[in-house]
């Protein structure tokens, strides 16, 4: 499966989206060994691609990313969750991230090492069911820019890929998509940029994800709540 983007308006999603492909790092001070991390130069996505990305009409609520923006951005943190239609939403809090950084997301055993992109694992999912995961609202506090990195490929199909004879018997996890990639396998990576009161309505938990301040000058903030929530609860971007 690759990523479905609700999109309406193609322009807009051409102008925030970029691309590149993965690699894996070889460890060291600020990167876990195996890390996996967008690999070069970002690219333009073409309007092919666009129209790939947001062919989104057969793919169910739960496995979609959304672009959004909160029509009210100032004080949503306690009571934005609260309208959107899950009483039983999340408020997983905030983590800054400084300035013109690869990628945002540290070990929390740590504090230190940066773990690249990684699939979530709040829901504690099988292979069977890892698509139902609720998904996870993040919203840009500022004062600077961010963007949201995402692999094109979900983690059910590369766990199949890295442990073909038993895969409906595990748990997919961050480690298979660091296999997959040191095994030599191609992975795309778009970055969608994302403004001081956008976010991002995202199934972290199936797709490969980080975020980013690359080439950004200003540090920013980010909340995240983990809901059930169907398609458009907030205004798209895009």
């Amino acid at each position: 499966m690759t990523p479905s983007i609700a999109a309406a308006n193609l322009s807009a999603l051409l102008g925030r989206c970029e691309t590149t492909t993965l690699r894996a790092m070889r460890g060291g001070p600020t990167y876990e060994t195996g890390a996996v991390v967008p690999a070069g130069l970002w690219t333009g996505i073409t309007a092919d691609t666009a129209r790939d990305l947001t062919d989104c009409a057969h793919t169910r609520d739960s496995s979609l990313v959304e672009l959004v923006k909160p029509p009210d951005p100032t004080d949503v943190l306690g009571t934005l969750a609260d309208r959107l239609g899950d009483p039983d939403a999340v408020y997983l809090g905030q983590a800054g991230a400084p300035p013109d950084t690869f990628t945002t997301t540290t070990n929390h055993e740590d504090g230190s090492r940066r773990i690249g992109l990684h699939v979530d694992n709040w829901d504690k999912l099988p292979y069977p069911t890892k698509h139902t995961g609720r998904r996870r609202l993040c919203l840009n506090l500022g004062p600077g820019t961010r963007y949201l990195l995402l692999g094109d490929l979900d983690i059910r199909t590369i766990c199949k890929a890295v442990h073909p004879d038993d895969f409906d018997l595990r748990y997919p996890h961050t480690d298979d998509l660091r296999h997959y990639v040191e095994d030599g396998h191609l992975i795309r990576c778009f970055r969608l940029r994302l403004d001081p009161g956008e976010g991002y309505i995202a199934p972290t938990e199936l797709f490969p994800h980080d975020g980013s301040t690359q080439d950004q000058q200003t540090p920013s903030t980010a909340a995240f709540w983990l809901g059930d929530w169907p398609r458009g609860v907030l205004p798209s971007l895009v």
